[in-house]
Protein backbone atom coordinates (compact mmCIF):
# COMPACT_ATOMS: atom_id res chain seq x y z
CA UNK A 1 0.00 0.00 0.00
CA UNK A 2 2.77 2.37 0.90
CA UNK A 3 4.55 1.47 -2.32
CA UNK A 4 1.46 2.35 -4.36
CA UNK A 5 1.08 5.73 -2.61
CA UNK A 6 4.78 6.50 -3.20
CA UNK A 7 4.49 5.63 -6.87
CA UNK A 8 1.47 7.89 -7.29
CA UNK A 9 3.22 10.79 -5.56
CA UNK A 10 6.31 10.49 -7.81
CA UNK A 11 4.13 10.33 -10.91
CA UNK A 12 2.18 13.40 -9.88
CA UNK A 13 5.37 15.31 -9.22
CA UNK A 14 6.79 14.33 -12.59
CA UNK A 15 3.66 15.63 -14.24
CA UNK A 16 4.55 19.21 -13.14
CA UNK A 17 8.25 18.97 -14.19
CA UNK A 18 9.08 20.30 -17.74
CA UNK A 19 10.16 17.70 -20.22
CA UNK A 20 13.65 17.76 -21.78
CA UNK A 21 12.38 18.43 -25.28
CA UNK A 22 10.28 21.35 -24.10
CA UNK A 23 13.24 22.89 -22.28
CA UNK A 24 15.45 22.50 -25.34
CA UNK A 25 12.82 23.96 -27.63
CA UNK A 26 12.15 26.87 -25.31
CA UNK A 27 15.86 27.64 -25.02
CA UNK A 28 16.30 27.55 -28.81
CA UNK A 29 13.30 29.80 -29.33
CA UNK A 30 14.55 32.29 -26.76
CA UNK A 31 18.03 32.34 -28.31
CA UNK A 32 16.60 32.80 -31.81
CA UNK A 33 14.38 35.66 -30.69
CA UNK A 34 17.32 37.30 -28.90
CA UNK A 35 19.51 37.00 -32.02
CA UNK A 36 16.79 38.51 -34.22
CA UNK A 37 16.33 41.40 -31.81
CA UNK A 38 20.09 42.08 -31.78
CA UNK A 39 20.26 41.96 -35.60
CA UNK A 40 17.32 44.34 -35.91
CA UNK A 41 18.94 46.72 -33.43
CA UNK A 42 22.28 46.57 -35.27
CA UNK A 43 20.62 47.23 -38.66
CA UNK A 44 18.69 50.13 -37.17
CA UNK A 45 21.87 51.71 -35.77
CA UNK A 46 23.76 51.25 -39.05
CA UNK A 47 20.88 52.71 -41.02
CA UNK A 48 20.88 55.79 -38.83
CA UNK A 49 24.65 56.33 -38.81
CA UNK A 50 25.53 55.29 -42.38
CA UNK A 51 25.16 58.08 -44.99
CA UNK A 52 22.58 57.48 -47.66
CA UNK A 53 24.13 57.10 -51.11
CA UNK A 54 22.87 59.81 -53.46
CA UNK A 55 20.94 58.70 -56.48
CA UNK A 56 22.81 59.86 -59.61
CA UNK A 57 21.79 59.13 -63.13
CA UNK A 58 24.57 58.02 -65.55
CA UNK A 59 24.41 61.39 -67.33
CA UNK A 60 24.85 63.27 -64.06
CA UNK A 61 27.83 61.10 -63.14
CA UNK A 62 29.47 61.76 -66.53
CA UNK A 63 28.95 65.50 -66.16
CA UNK A 64 30.47 65.49 -62.68
CA UNK A 65 33.51 63.52 -63.87
CA UNK A 66 34.19 65.63 -66.98
CA UNK A 67 36.85 68.38 -66.70
CA UNK A 68 35.84 72.03 -66.68
CA UNK A 69 36.35 73.69 -70.10
CA UNK A 70 38.82 76.59 -70.26
CA UNK A 71 37.65 79.15 -72.83
CA UNK A 72 35.69 76.30 -74.40
CA UNK A 73 38.76 74.02 -74.60
CA UNK A 74 38.87 70.61 -72.94
CA UNK A 75 42.23 68.78 -73.25
CA UNK A 76 41.85 65.69 -75.41
CA UNK A 77 44.84 63.36 -75.50
CA UNK A 78 43.60 61.73 -78.73
CA UNK A 79 43.85 65.02 -80.68
CA UNK A 80 47.02 66.75 -81.93
CA UNK A 81 48.32 69.26 -79.39
CA UNK A 82 45.55 68.11 -77.02
CA UNK A 83 43.01 69.90 -79.20
CA UNK A 84 44.47 73.41 -78.87
CA UNK A 85 43.70 75.73 -81.82
CA UNK A 86 46.31 76.94 -84.27
CA UNK A 87 46.19 74.43 -87.15
CA UNK A 88 45.23 76.01 -90.45
CA UNK A 89 45.10 74.93 -94.09
CA UNK A 90 47.05 74.17 -96.18
CA UNK A 91 49.63 72.84 -93.69
CA UNK A 92 47.17 71.69 -91.03
CA UNK A 93 48.86 70.34 -87.93
CA UNK A 94 52.51 71.13 -88.71
CA UNK A 95 55.00 69.83 -86.14
CA UNK A 96 58.17 68.62 -87.92
CA UNK A 97 60.32 68.81 -84.77
CA UNK A 98 57.85 66.90 -82.59
CA UNK A 99 57.16 69.50 -79.92
CA UNK A 100 53.61 68.10 -79.56
CA UNK A 101 54.15 64.48 -80.57
CA UNK A 102 52.51 61.55 -78.77
CA UNK A 103 53.97 61.07 -75.31
CA UNK A 104 54.49 64.76 -74.59
CA UNK A 105 52.66 65.64 -71.37
CA UNK A 106 49.81 68.14 -71.23
CA UNK A 107 51.88 70.51 -69.11
CA UNK A 108 54.71 70.54 -71.68
CA UNK A 109 52.26 71.19 -74.52
CA UNK A 110 50.66 74.06 -72.58
CA UNK A 111 54.09 75.47 -71.70
CA UNK A 112 55.23 75.36 -75.34
CA UNK A 113 51.99 77.02 -76.44
CA UNK A 114 52.47 79.68 -73.75
CA UNK A 115 55.95 80.40 -75.11
CA UNK A 116 54.67 80.51 -78.70
CA UNK A 117 51.83 82.91 -77.91
CA UNK A 118 53.95 85.28 -75.82
CA UNK A 119 56.86 85.35 -78.27
CA UNK A 120 54.41 85.94 -81.10
CA UNK A 121 52.95 88.95 -79.30
CA UNK A 122 56.40 90.37 -78.60
CA UNK A 123 57.37 89.81 -82.24
CA UNK A 124 54.28 91.65 -83.50
CA UNK A 125 55.15 94.63 -81.30
CA UNK A 126 58.79 94.40 -82.45
CA UNK A 127 57.82 94.50 -86.12
CA UNK A 128 55.81 97.66 -85.53
CA UNK A 129 58.70 99.04 -83.49
CA UNK A 130 61.23 98.43 -86.26
CA UNK A 131 59.11 100.18 -88.87
CA UNK A 132 57.72 103.03 -86.76
CA UNK A 133 60.58 103.55 -84.34
CA UNK A 134 63.08 104.08 -87.13
CA UNK A 135 60.91 106.69 -88.87
CA UNK A 136 59.59 108.77 -85.99
CA UNK A 137 61.81 111.04 -83.91
CA UNK A 138 62.77 109.75 -80.48
CA UNK A 139 62.45 111.80 -77.26
CA UNK A 140 66.02 110.83 -76.42
CA UNK A 141 67.53 111.67 -79.79
CA UNK A 142 67.87 108.00 -80.75
CA UNK A 143 68.45 107.43 -84.46
CA UNK A 144 69.63 104.75 -86.86
CA UNK A 145 68.69 101.09 -87.25
CA UNK A 146 66.55 99.55 -84.53
CA UNK A 147 69.32 97.06 -83.73
CA UNK A 148 71.50 99.97 -82.60
CA UNK A 149 68.88 101.94 -80.67
CA UNK A 150 68.78 100.09 -77.36
CA UNK A 151 72.34 100.96 -76.43
CA UNK A 152 71.58 104.63 -77.15
CA UNK A 153 68.98 104.84 -74.38
CA UNK A 154 69.91 106.87 -71.27
CA UNK A 155 70.60 104.72 -68.20
CA UNK A 156 67.50 105.85 -66.23
CA UNK A 157 65.20 105.10 -69.17
CA UNK A 158 66.88 101.73 -69.70
CA UNK A 159 66.43 100.91 -65.99
CA UNK A 160 62.73 101.82 -66.11
CA UNK A 161 62.25 99.69 -69.21
CA UNK A 162 63.93 96.74 -67.49
CA UNK A 163 61.75 97.13 -64.38
CA UNK A 164 58.59 97.33 -66.47
CA UNK A 165 59.46 94.12 -68.34
CA UNK A 166 60.33 92.34 -65.08
CA UNK A 167 57.05 93.43 -63.45
CA UNK A 168 55.02 92.20 -66.42
CA UNK A 169 56.80 88.84 -66.40
CA UNK A 170 56.37 88.39 -62.65
CA UNK A 171 52.67 89.20 -62.96
CA UNK A 172 52.27 86.64 -65.72
CA UNK A 173 54.08 84.04 -63.62
CA UNK A 174 51.75 84.54 -60.66
CA UNK A 175 48.69 84.19 -62.90
CA UNK A 176 49.60 81.11 -64.91
CA UNK A 177 52.29 79.21 -63.04
CA UNK A 178 52.21 77.04 -59.95
CA UNK A 179 54.25 78.37 -57.05
CA UNK A 180 57.45 76.28 -56.92
CA UNK A 181 57.90 74.03 -53.91
CA UNK A 182 61.65 73.63 -53.63
CA UNK A 183 61.18 70.63 -51.33
CA UNK A 184 59.39 68.92 -54.25
CA UNK A 185 60.71 70.98 -57.13
CA UNK A 186 60.59 68.22 -59.76
CA UNK A 187 56.76 68.31 -59.70
CA UNK A 188 56.15 72.03 -59.27
CA UNK A 189 58.91 73.74 -61.25
CA UNK A 190 57.84 74.87 -64.75
CA UNK A 191 54.28 73.69 -64.09
CA UNK A 192 51.29 75.69 -65.29
CA UNK A 193 48.04 75.84 -63.36
CA UNK A 194 45.41 73.33 -64.40
CA UNK A 195 42.78 76.05 -64.92
CA UNK A 196 45.11 78.33 -66.90
CA UNK A 197 44.71 78.73 -70.65
CA UNK A 198 48.08 79.40 -72.33
CA UNK A 199 48.43 83.12 -73.00
CA UNK A 200 45.22 84.21 -71.28
CA UNK A 201 46.60 86.52 -68.59
CA UNK A 202 43.37 88.51 -68.32
CA UNK A 203 44.68 91.62 -70.11
CA UNK A 204 42.00 92.74 -72.57
CA UNK A 205 41.51 96.51 -72.24
CA UNK A 206 39.66 96.81 -75.56
CA UNK A 207 37.35 93.84 -74.97
CA UNK A 208 38.42 91.84 -78.02
CA UNK A 209 38.14 88.45 -76.28
CA UNK A 210 35.02 86.62 -77.49
CA UNK A 211 32.72 84.84 -75.07
CA UNK A 212 31.64 82.20 -77.58
CA UNK A 213 34.04 79.19 -77.51
CA UNK A 214 34.20 78.79 -81.30
CA UNK A 215 34.76 82.51 -81.82
CA UNK A 216 37.53 82.44 -79.23
CA UNK A 217 39.09 79.45 -81.01
CA UNK A 218 39.05 81.31 -84.33
CA UNK A 219 40.57 84.45 -82.81
CA UNK A 220 43.25 82.38 -81.08
CA UNK A 221 44.15 80.79 -84.43
CA UNK A 222 44.42 84.23 -86.07
CA UNK A 223 46.62 85.49 -83.26
CA UNK A 224 48.90 82.46 -83.52
CA UNK A 225 49.23 82.75 -87.29
CA UNK A 226 50.03 86.46 -87.13
CA UNK A 227 52.45 85.85 -84.28
CA UNK A 228 54.26 83.14 -86.20
CA UNK A 229 54.54 85.39 -89.24
CA UNK A 230 55.76 88.24 -87.03
CA UNK A 231 58.49 86.06 -85.52
CA UNK A 232 59.76 85.22 -89.01
CA UNK A 233 59.44 88.86 -90.11
CA UNK A 234 61.30 90.20 -87.07
CA UNK A 235 64.07 87.65 -87.54
CA UNK A 236 64.44 88.76 -91.17
CA UNK A 237 64.57 92.46 -90.31
CA UNK A 238 67.05 91.89 -87.49
CA UNK A 239 69.30 89.80 -89.74
CA UNK A 240 69.10 92.37 -92.54
CA UNK A 241 70.17 95.23 -90.27
CA UNK A 242 73.02 93.15 -88.90
CA UNK A 243 74.27 92.65 -92.46
CA UNK A 244 74.09 96.17 -93.94
CA UNK A 245 73.56 98.37 -90.81
CA UNK A 246 70.72 100.25 -92.54
CA UNK A 247 67.19 100.92 -91.43
CA UNK A 248 64.39 98.89 -93.00
CA UNK A 249 63.22 101.80 -95.14
CA UNK A 250 66.85 102.62 -95.95
CA UNK A 251 67.33 99.08 -97.24
CA UNK A 252 64.09 99.35 -99.24
CA UNK A 253 65.29 102.61 -100.82
CA UNK A 254 68.72 101.09 -101.52
CA UNK A 255 67.36 98.16 -103.52
CA UNK A 256 64.77 100.32 -105.24
CA UNK A 257 67.63 102.28 -106.76
CA UNK A 258 69.49 99.09 -107.65
CA UNK A 259 66.52 97.66 -109.54
CA UNK A 260 65.95 101.03 -111.23
CA UNK A 261 69.47 101.02 -112.69
CA UNK A 262 70.76 103.73 -110.37
CA UNK A 263 73.99 103.37 -108.48
CA UNK A 264 72.84 103.68 -104.84
CA UNK A 265 76.35 104.59 -103.65
CA UNK A 266 76.53 107.69 -105.86
CA UNK A 267 73.30 109.15 -104.55
CA UNK A 268 73.86 108.46 -100.87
Amino acid sequence: MKLAILSATVGAACAFAPSQSFVSTSSSSSLSMSTEIEEDATYSVLSETSPTEPDFTPDQMNVAASPTPINGWVPDESLPCYGLPGALAPTGFFDPLGFAQNGITLNEVKRNREAEVMHGRVAMIACVGYLVGEQLPSPFGITGPANDQLQQMPAPAFALLTLAIAAAELKRATIGWVEPDFANWTKTLWKLRDNYYPGDVGFDPLGFKPTDPQAFRNMQTRELQNGRLAMLGWAGMCAQELVNHKTIMGTFDFYQKVYSGINPYETM
